[in-house]
């Protein structure tokens, strides 16, 4: 009694049903997957938050006077001298930005290989070491 066309009906409907429930399956899943990200984005803030307010603690000025005078035998800190502080220009160049010495430039454009010679002693005057 059943026709051809109930048959294939019944197959299409089947299909689309596995079909909906994979669906359906998949995204539940991927819903559990964001709350579980936005559960752990959460508590990532929030640690960031109380190591902030761990940090404005102990960074308080109050409590930095008290532990230097507490410990100032310890420590025997001292004041910056403003001799002390440079200038960003008073710095040495990056090593980056040193041009090479011109010995072992001319030996690489022959192809030997010397031993580099020593590096010149510092004479810039940074105001942070005596000179």
């Amino acid at each position: 009694m059943l026709r051809t066309l109930d048959i294939v009906l019944i197959v299409i409907m089947t299909a689309a049903a596995t079909v909906t429930y994979t669906i359906k399956h998949k995204a539940e899943n991927k819903l559990e997957e964001v709350r579980r990200l936005d559960a752990a984005i959460k508590l990532e803030e929030d640690t960031i938050d109380l190591l902030k307010a761990d940090w404005a603690l102990l960074s308080q000025p109050n409590r930095l006077e008290r532990l230097v005078t507490a410990y100032q035998q310890d420590l025997a800190l001292q004041p910056t001298a403003p001799t002390q502080l440079i200038r960003p220009e008073e710095l040495p160049m990056l090593k980056a930005d040193v041009p090479p010495p011109e010995e072992v430039a001319d030996t690489k454009a022959k192809g030997k290989t010397k031993p580099p010679a020593a590096p010149a002693a510092d004479t810039i005057a940074t105001g942070s070491v005596a000179r």
